[in-house]
């Protein structure tokens, strides 16, 4: 397996943030920049995602943040983005179209998940959620040691998600894991 360096990676919530979201992205690339967007807005319609992923894709190019879209393939396609994110769901539905992307990430919760993913061209997961977090209230984490099983099973980057801190990552980073996702903080900054 080849080691990158660790990398933080916002998940977008528009609906949590006190600012339109392209001016939380200039927020965020000012106080802790990210290396990784993933455009996730799952409640918009394919026009209104469409319309927003224009906006982001043009703020995320100035500030230097590698976009990824989430779940819309056909918006994807027409604004020729060939990375996207999807529910493992969906990558099981699609994994036969999807020679086109060249980055493809997938939501896991377990090991058998994340191989699953990997053997249907997963280039990256997101494992969560490790600890707890109010966007899964009332169901506890699912802690390091699944996510050091996780990052063991498969040879591509593991993303922690779910409850990351400043005061736990160093936890996520000993894990295993390539990389850590943060959607309140990042949308709350």
């Amino acid at each position: 397996m080849i080691m990158c360096l660790y990398k933080k990676v916002a998940v977008t919530a528009a609906k949590l943030s006190e600012y339109p979201l392209t001016e939380q992205i200039k927020r965020m690339a000012k106080y802790d920049k990210p290396d990784i967007l993933i455009l996730r807005e799952k409640e918009l319609t394919g026009t209104e995602y469409e319309n927003l992923a224009k906006k982001v894709l043009l703020v995320c190019k100035e500030e230097g943040i590698e976009c990824v879209l989430h779940s819309f393939f056909e918006v994807a396609e027409n604004l020729q983005v060939k990375k996207i994110h999807l529910p493992l769901q969906a990558l099981k539905q699609n994994f036969q179209s999807l020679d086109w992307y060249d980055t493809i990430g997938a939501s896991i919760h377990s090991i058998e998940e994340a191989i699953e993913a990997y053997r249907l061209g997963a280039t990256y997961v997101t494992a969560g959620h490790i600890f707890e977090t109010d966007c899964k209230r009332g169901l506890p984490g699912r802690g390091l040691e699944f996510l050091k099983e996780v990052c063991e099973s498969v040879p591509i980057p593991v993303y922690g998600i779910g409850g990351i801190t400043e005061e736990n990552t160093h936890m996520v980073r000993s894990a295993g894991a390539a990389g850590e996702c943060r959607m309140s903080y990042y949308m709350k900054l």
